[in-house]
């Protein structure tokens, strides 16, 4: 079992940062990937960036130049640097981490981007 928490969310202004981190415990060990996906009202989850054990770290185009991912290895802590924000990215962010045989996600934190 995987146990993510995530956190960092909250409302800013457009044009705006913000840095979302997702802690993970418990049987990390099969990890292969971790992802940020993010669902805004009525809409469905989208995918937002996937970033590979030791590999490739791969953007929507709609966050490409504004948003950077990385992972602390030693941490077991996943961050999301989102800059120059936009109101269209307002949703709710999961952090997700992906075995070879299920997913686990986080409970959601709220990014709010507004004036």
């Amino acid at each position: 079992q995987v146990q993510l928490m995530e956190s960092g969310g909250g409302l800013v202004q457009p044009g705006g940062s913000l840095r979302l981190s997702c802690a993970a415990s418990g049987s990390i060990f099969s990890i292969y990937a971790m992802t940020w996906h993010r669902q805004a009202p009525g809409k469905q989850r989208e995918l937002v960036v996937t970033i590979i054990n030791g590999g490739s770290t791969n953007y929507a185009d709609s966050v490409k130049g504004r948003f950077t991912a990385s992972r602390d290895y030693a941490k077991n802590t996943m961050y999301l640097q989102m800059n120059n924000l936009k109101p269209e990215d307002t949703a709710v962010y999961y952090c997700n981490a992906r075995e070879a045989t299920r997913d686990y996600w986080g409970q959601g934190t709220q990014v709010t981007v507004s004036s």
